[in-house]
């Protein structure tokens, strides 16, 4: 009990630091702009505290099925900081600012290409918009694309060489997924394969069109990220990460739908042999 308390506290200190990050360490922040942060920071330190402090949680896929979680947070969190200390770069330019700038710049051109996801996201924007916040917009979302795709490539790495889900632990299927409901309707592992892919669809179209949707909607908001840096942190990050994010959990949901099959194989097999020596 004391162990997975101290667990649920740690983490909820991560996913603070992790929504405070751009205030601290941008600067010229305002003061209702620290307010606001704060209280979303704590609200989620709660939230976070309650779902891994309980014995079953509510809210949270995968909760004890790591490294899940730890994947997906980690590369949220390393997107946020290089962000982060990319938009810093243009008011207090450093050498490290300057070195993931020039990386991300890279990273930005090469990806951008006709139909690429980046070249959707600079699409957005309206003609005449200056150069400098076209070129910011092009670094911060071509580094966190890399990211994203890295993180899903360690994701595929780790599962294979944990024999993820079921490799030396056992897995509680309605424990780890407490939104899903078995009953109902229909068989559980045919639900769970529509289901993945329906989140790796989902995943893979998610960049293009977020997009898309942003600018039909250019008359009613103003274009993003153009004054605003934690609007652009924020809106950049969760460009990338949530398609990555369907990834994982769609490729989860299959590993699960193929671990309920071996299950019902193995036990149709052990009766048969019970029925045979009988």
């Amino acid at each position: 009990m004391i162990s997975q308390l101290a667990g649920a506290f740690v983490r909820a200190v991560f996913v603070v630091l992790l929504i405070a990050m751009p205030t601290l360490l941008l600067p010229g922040q305002s003061s209702d702009t620290a307010q606001i942060v704060t209280l979303v920071a704590l609200f989620s330190a709660i939230l976070i505290m309650i779902e891994y402090a309980s014995n079953y949680p509510s809210l949270i896929e995968f909760r004890d099925a790591p490294p899940f979680n730890r994947v997906r947070f980690l590369s949220l969190f390393i997107t946020v900081f290089l962000l982060t200390i990319i938009c810093r770069g243009r008011t207090d330019p450093t050498t490290l600012t300057q070195f993931l700038t020039t990386i991300g710049a890279l990273i930005g051109h090469a990806i951008d290409f006709p139909y690429s996801p980046v070249r959707l996201v600079l699409s957005m924007f309206p003609d005449g918009t200056d150069r400098a916040s076209l070129a910011l917009v092009r670094t911060t979302a071509g580094l966190s694309y890399l990211i994203s795709l890295l993180s899903l490539a360690v994701f595929l790495i780790v599962l294979r060489l944990q024999g993820w889900p079921m490799k030396g632990r056992s897995f509680n299927v309605w424990v780890n997924l407490p939104t899903f409901d078995p009953t109902a309707g229909g068989d559980v592992v045919d639900r769970l394969i529509r289901d993945a892919r329906f989140n790796i669809s989902l995943g893979f179209l998610l960049p293009f069109l977020t997009p898309l949707a942003v600018k039909s909607a250019a008359a009613l908001f103003d274009p993003l990220a153009t004054t605003s840096s934690q609007t652009l942190i924020w809106t950049v990050a969760a460009w990338a990460f949530l398609p990555a994010s369907l990834f994982m959990r769609g490729i989860a949901m299959g590993r699960i739908a193929d671990m309920i099959t071996e299950q019902r194989r193995q036990s149709h097999e052990l009766a048969q042999n019970g029925l045979a020596h009988a």
